[in-house]
């Protein structure tokens, strides 16, 4: 493969606006990178599209340019295992633009757009994973069950959708054991949840205190014993700063 060195000057400039325009606006659903002293190798992050088995998945792809490029055309591989009737197993691409449908005019934007594409639809007539383009022409739920199965195990996580994950997580986590908290009608489950565990922290309780605290009863009932009347009285007290803290923490 060539570097920059070994490029004519007008393709290395032309590949170098390319690749600004790339960056500047890049295509939807994929991401190009690229190191400066080698245009040779330019690697891309595509995202699977929606409503094909590669969604939620995002596949890094590489295209390698030879030394008369853009005459003859690149080579393309995933480098993301994928299950997909036109990428072998060993992760070339076999897609008509990068053969005999090649024109030193198609810029790699073109190229990239036409590779995700492929994720959409599929062309098991010009298979190299013959199992792929025979299961996706006899029985296409079991062809998506194994392209599903392996976006699900070899596909990088794209960022958005951990970090939507991982608040998920967290909210679920806040509201566990929270089913014995009194709520307001309006008070939203969430806020409670928290002002709960930070209150808890804050005064430096244990888990067994902020129970006491939260599932208690509707506090000065007049069905209560009167031999409790001591620690009746006392309760309110602790009502009283326990609102308080709510306060306080409100304002945070």
């Amino acid at each position: 493969m060539a570097t920059n060195e070994n490029l004519p000057p007008n393709v290395i400039r032309q590949l170098a606006k390319e690749l600004k325009n790339l960056d500047d606006s890049p295509p939807e659903g994929i991401k190009v990178s690229v190191n400066d002293d080698d245009f040779t190798t330019i690697f891309a992050d595509i995202e699977g599209p929606a409503g094909t088995p590669y969604e939620n998945g995002l596949f890094r792809m590489k295209l390698l340019l030879s030394r008369d490029f853009p005459q003859s055309p690149p080579k393309g591989f995933f480098l993301t295992k994928i299950f997909h009737p036109n990428i072998a197993t060993s992760g070339e691409i076999c897609v008509n633009t990068l053969k005999k449908d090649w024109n030193p005019s198609l810029g790699l934007r073109h190229i990239l757009l036409v590779v995700r594409c492929l994720l959409i639809e599929p062309f098991p007539e010009s298979a190299l994973n013959e199992q792929a383009g025979k299961m996706l022409l006899e029985n296409y739920e079991e062809y998506a069950r194994h392209a599903r199965l392996y976006t699900g195990i070899h596909a990088i996580k794209p960022k958005n959708k951990s970090k939507s994950g991982a608040i998920s997580e967290s909210t679920t986590a806040l509201n566990v054991g929270q089913s014995n908290t009194v709520l307001g009608e309006n008070t939203p489950l969430a806020s409670t949840a928290i002002s709960t565990s930070a209150a808890a922290k804050a005064l430096g309780k244990n888990s067994q205190d902020q129970n006491a605290a939260t599932s208690d009863p509707v506090v000065g009932a007049s069905t209560a014993p009167k031999k409790d009347a001591p620690h009746a009285a006392k309760v309110p007290v602790d009502k009283k700063k326990l609102d308080a803290r709510k306060k306080s923490l409100k304002r945070l």
